[in-house]
């Protein structure tokens, strides 16, 4: 079927991981879906980091850290890739199984428990929602090669049958979300990367959201103890490590503008990559703090404050917001 679509091809031992995900990073993973996209886009050929001015519109809700995905537009805007939901309609094994055919690549809503990758954390030990992006797909051997995290991954029999709810594998009996990429090479739009970071910086919500991260910081100090580790663990992921990981994206794309587009922005590098520590320094901090113990964050989290308003002004200055 000819959809006007571009093959998208993808070598099923994959390159090596994005320096985005090295192991000497501050934050070396950010969360499944900013993962996946810079894996794929690095696994396609493309640069990811002009992917990243998502960042500058990250806000703190009262709840939690912006959940960062890279917006549909800015992928069709800046690569020309087209994502859509996918109507699952047939079995998911042959909704994946027909993506070659029809010049698409699928990412797919699975349960951590049956990702090899996900070893010493949820693999065979927790159910967690993730999404990975299928490579390479063999019915027969029960074989499948993804994306996920930090790079591709293979797994195969039991595991398999699980992420597809074969045989006796259970499975719940709500069908996963499925989303279609295709590629439209005359739909991407030259030098669009500073009106998309000037259109981020546009939709800042007011004021400062590390303050408001701080409001919410400085509460937990308070209940974290009786809520227990896990709970930690959960609010950490949604707080923190999240904000943490936004402000090293945020500089890794001041240093990708500056180095050409926009004089000037790569001095917000500093400003980002200090927010970023000192959210995993705060993590830590509370992480003491629920299990009881007194702890001081009132210090860091101002200058993560500041950090965070000099790193966007600086940015919002080079790109002549």
């Amino acid at each position: 079927m000819n959809t006007g679509a571009a093959p998208l091809v993808i070598s099923a031992d994959g390159p090596r991981p994005h320096p985005v995900h090295d192991g000497d990073r501050i934050w070396p993973e950010t969360n499944c879906y900013i993962d996946l996209w810079v894996e794929l886009l690095h696994a396609l050929g493309r640069d990811p980091v002009p992917a990243f001015a998502c960042a500058l519109s990250a806000d703190h809700d009262g709840g939690q850290w912006t959940f960062l995905k890279v917006t549909q537009e800015d992928l069709r805007r800046l690569y020309g890739l087209e994502v859509t939901e996918e109507n699952v309609w047939m079995p998911l094994v042959d909704t994946v199984e027909s993506g070659p055919a029809r010049q698409l690549l699928h990412t797919v809503e699975v349960d951590s428990w049956w990702l090899p990758d996900t070893a010493g954390t949820d693999y065979h030990h927790n159910h967690v929602k993730t999404t990975i992006v299928p490579v390479r797909f063999d019915r027969e051997q029960r074989q499948l090669t993804y994306i996920h995290n930090s790079g591709t991954h293979s797994l195969a029999g039991d595991d398999f049958a699980g992420i597809f709810g074969l045989g006796d594998s259970p499975r719940s009996g709500l069908l996963p979300y499925v989303e279609q990429i295709r590629w439209f090479p005359d739909r991407q739009e030259p030098d669009v990367l500073l009106p998309i970071v000037r259109e981020h910086l546009s939709r800042r919500a007011p004021g400062n959201p590390i303050d408001r991260l701080a409001g919410d910081v400085r509460s937990a100090v308070g209940w974290l103890p009786d809520a227990g580790m896990e709970t930690f663990h959960l609010w950490a992921f949604a707080t923190l490590r999240q904000c943490g990981a936004t402000a090293e994206l945020a500089a890794d794309l001041s240093s990708h503008l500056g180095a050409d587009l926009a004089p000037g922005a790569a001095e917000a590098a500093p400003c980002f990559l200090d927010v970023a520590r000192g959210a995993k320094a705060v993590q830590f901090k509370m992480a003491r703090a629920a299990r009881g113990r007194t702890v001081e964050v009132d210090d860091l989290l101002t200058a993560m404050g500041r950090a965070w308003t000099r790193g966007v002004d600086i940015v919002a200055e080079s790109v002549a917001v």
